[in-house]
């Protein structure tokens, strides 16, 4: 039997300008998953948390912490564009044009907008990309543009994973 690495995430060299990641995984959000992200940052308000307060704004129902929203698509996206990054170096242009809900399920895509040698690091270079999340019914629920530094191929230090001991 031989073993086989499992994805090992996109290096610098990886990305072309242009292209377009579908990423995989959804992710539904609970309203557990609203109220701990909620408590855990300190949003004080109530919209959502407090349902009796939220059926009486133009949403009707709670809204989930856009903050919430943010971090999901950069997680679900991180499998395929910053799984060997180095450092983020910043968010711009985020937009929100639509509610997120407890219930929805969130998916995202990400486009390579440009990429470039690091100037201070010869084993890594700069990528820029723009993300977008939508939810079940296709509406974009946020996007933003993403400028991060990525290993070269080669150059990621190692995981220094154990081997399992067969017997």
């Amino acid at each position: 039997m031989s073993v086989k690495p499992g994805w090992q995430g996109r290096y610098f060299e990886d990305f072309e300008i242009g292209d377009i990641y579908e990423h995989r995984l959804g992710r539904t959000i609970t309203e557990t998953d609203n109220t701990w992200f909620t408590l855990l940052t300190m949003n004080t308000n109530p919209i959502h948390v407090d349902r009796h307060f939220s059926k009486d704004t133009p949403f009707e129902k709670p809204l989930v912490n856009s903050c919430l929203t943010l971090s999901l698509v950069v997680g679900i996206s991180v499998s395929d564009i910053s799984e060997n990054a180095i450092a983020n170096l910043g968010w711009t242009d985020v937009t929100l044009p639509n509610p997120v809900y407890e219930g929805d399920t969130i998916y995202a895509r990400t486009e390579v907008l440009g990429k470039r040698e690091s100037a201070s690091r010869s084993n890594a270079g700069i990528v820029d990309v723009r993300s977008e999340g939508f939810k079940q019914s296709g509406e974009i629920v946020i996007a933003y543009k993403r400028t991060f530094m990525v290993y070269k191929r080669g150059q990621r230090p190692e995981t220094n994973r154990p081997v399992p001991k067969r017997s």
